[in-house]
């Protein structure tokens, strides 16, 4: 395969459309998730809550604006094909600058702080984006993005649970921190579940989890029966949507994993609400 130029303009052209689109657009998976649990749902204010999201989310798209004020921190998980030069400047500098054009022409809330503890000064644009970066081989570049709102951000939590846990433990530890997260991420929520590697690989593939689409099932059928009862546990909680009480709580769990040490467990589960904002594009 001969190496393949790419300009970042081209890149940053991409990563602008992924943040409207996604900030605009919610995804079919999500729209189809509340839609069935509407018609499931026992509860009248629970269905009456479904039906103004559903409705916001439509209008939203017809409008073209954002389906929610929160339109989250930048996050990109990127395949870099390894025969991709990228041309006219750095990858990094092309991808905050898709995100700063993206925030701006599309009238997207700035929600970033240069500094987390003591300035707190808004960037005014959004970035920079926290880009995760795996190599794999070919000629094109994969980008997929999403807006993380901090409301759900929020209520996420990493463990480092040794092997004696097991598979009980895990789910405990998952069901707790949605117990704990109570109405607070705007519910029903998408919960991105990451076991194994290190402490912060756990943490990286929870948030990836929430980018996967919540109509596919973990590849394991070990991990897809524990996705099903998870989310069948949490919707027994009760919390409903908007937290005003119902059995829609969750519309969808996903597990990713991750070879990890022989004496640790790490576990990271990362709460989305249900604007889960994801979009793909491949360069």
């Amino acid at each position: 395969m001969e190496p393949r130029n790419i300009t970042c303009g081209e890149i940053t052209a991409a990563v602008k459309k992924l943040f409207i689109d996604c900030n605009y657009f919610i995804g079919e998976d999500i729209l189809s998730a509340l839609k069935k649990s509407r018609e499931k749902e026992g509860s009248p204010v629970g269905k009456s809550v479904l039906d103004q999201i559903i409705e916001n989310d439509i209008l939203a798209a017809k409008e073209e604006l954002p389906l929610c004020q929160d339109t989250g921190m930048a996050v990109l998980f990127v395949e870099y094909g390894d025969k991709v030069f990228v041309t006219g400047g750095s990858f990094e500098e092309a991808v905050n600058e898709g995100v700063r054009q993206a925030y701006r022409d599309g009238y997207l809330r700035k929600s970033v702080v240069s500094d987390p503890v003591f300035d707190r000064v808004n960037t005014k644009d959004n970035t920079p984006a926290v880009i995760h970066t795996r190599v794999v081989p070919g000629d094109k570049i994969k980008i997929t993005a999403g807006g993380k709102g901090f409301g759900s951000e929020n209520m996420s939590a990493v463990k480092m649970l040794t092997p004696s846990y097991g598979a009980e433990g895990v789910k405990q530890f998952i069901l707790d921190t949605v117990r704990a997260a109570g109405p607070n991420p705007c519910p029903p929520i998408v919960v991105g579940v990451g076991i194994g590697g290190t402490f912060e690989r756990a943490a990286q593939l929870a948030k990836k989890a929430t980018f996967r689409p919540i109509d596919t099932d973990n590849p394991d059928q070990r991990y897809a029966d524990m996705e099903k009862e998870l989310l069948d546990g949490i919707n027994k909680m009760g919390f409903g949507p908007a937290g005003l009480g119902g059995s829609t709580t969750a519309i969808g769990v996903n597990i990713e994993t991750a070879p990890t040490h022989i004496a640790g467990m790490p576990v990271a589960v990362n709460i989305c609400c249900h604007a889960a904002r994801h979009a793909s594009a491949e360069i």
